[in-house]
């Protein structure tokens, strides 16, 4: 691939991926209630989900999403539900002292920062565009695809890190109850407002 076509790639990649979304609500969330560190499973998982979304576009199972419109339906459906309830979830999350260094939080698993890219219809988008503007043809498809996953893994990581950030000095001012209930519940309500992009996008 040409220097311009991996600028091209990675500009493409990072704005999507730094963009408000849940991910971003998510890792923002979990990084002020529980810590950088007990956060950084959700990333792996996020950033997990998103490479199998990509090798999923580049073999052509994500295809399907085009082929049949009612599986996208079904989809966007089942992602929504799934969103509304890690918003519930969030909104109504018990209050629990800062602690980074304890063990990792049973409200984190990684497998949910995983699963809801399967749910996620911009995920799905986001590997199809990748895969369709920026695969080369013949010999040279395999060596696009490893360029595309360095550049995934390259993207998430530096948006995830950027929204732990945030959610690291958010952490910083919930360290009482009242100011960790205010923030779970804006927190809860701006992931369900996620839900709306997923059928306007």
């Amino acid at each position: 691939m040409s220097l311009g076509l991996v600028f091209s790639l990675f500009t493409f990649l990072f704005i999507a991926a730094v963009t408000p979304g849940p991910n971003n609500m998510l890792l923002t969330s979990s990084t002020a209630n529980y810590g950088f560190r007990r956060s950084i499973p959700l990333l792996l998982g996020i950033m997990l989900g998103m490479q199998s979304i990509l090798y999923l576009s580049a073999f052509g199972v994500a295809a399907l999403l085009l082929l049949y419109p009612a599986l996208h339906i079904a989809m966007k459906v089942a992602g929504s539900l799934y969103l509304l309830w890690l918003a519930w979830k969030t909104a109504t999350a018990n209050y629990e002292p800062l602690k980074t260094e304890s063990a990792a939080a049973k409200n984190i698993k990684w497998y949910q920062g995983g699963l809801l890219q399967f749910l996620n219809p911009k995920a799905w988008l986001m590997g199809l565009g990748a895969v369709g503007s920026y695969s080369l043809p013949g010999d040279l498809f395999a060596q696009s695809i490893i360029v595309m996953s360095i550049a995934v893994v390259t993207v998430n990581l530096i948006a995830g890190l950027i929204w732990m950030a945030g959610g690291s000095l958010i952490g910083y001012f919930l360290r009482g109850r009242h100011a960790w209930f205010i923030f779970n519940l804006v927190m809860g309500l701006l992931t369900a407002m996620c839900v709306p992009l997923i059928w306007f996008e």
